[in-house]
């Protein structure tokens, strides 16, 4: 199955916290369910200016509404979601890039560590029907 690496907490927004765009600088032509991957990399600076748009933006209350940089699974596979648009805009209080993803229907996963790429990657059946 394809995976996509995001950066936490914004992978954990998009499976747990109804994050329904994923800003690229990039179209893509795949539709469909795709692994979301928690990079391995999140500083504290990255996790602040996450969570800082996610409130400022009215789609969370409080910081403690996302788990805490030590708390975030990272380095690999969280959960899944459908992806299915390509967009150039969107109405989504989350986008702000110069593309987005539209997503749904995401499912959390258990944890499976596996390393990242960049773009979509492929990811053994094996390893996600354990």
């Amino acid at each position: 199955m394809k995976a996509l690496s995001i950066r936490q907490p914004w992978a954990w927004l998009i499976i747990h916290g109804g994050k329904d765009i994923e800003n690229r600088s990039w179209h893509t032509k795949h539709r469909g369910q795709f692994l979301v991957h928690a990079s391995a990399g999140c500083t504290r600076k990255q996790w602040t200016e996450a969570v800082s748009f996610a409130i400022q933006a009215g789609l969370i209350n409080h910081p403690a509404e996302v788990p805490t940089i030590n708390e975030l699974l990272l380095g690999g596979i969280i959960g899944s979601v459908e992806l299915v648009d390509s967009l150039d805009t969107s109405d989504s209080p989350w986008y702000m890039g110069q593309k987005g993803f539209l997503l749904r229907d995401p499912k959390p996963l258990p944890f499976i560590p596996f390393k990242g790429r960049l773009g979509f990657f492929e990811v053994p059946s094996e390893l996600t029907t354990q």
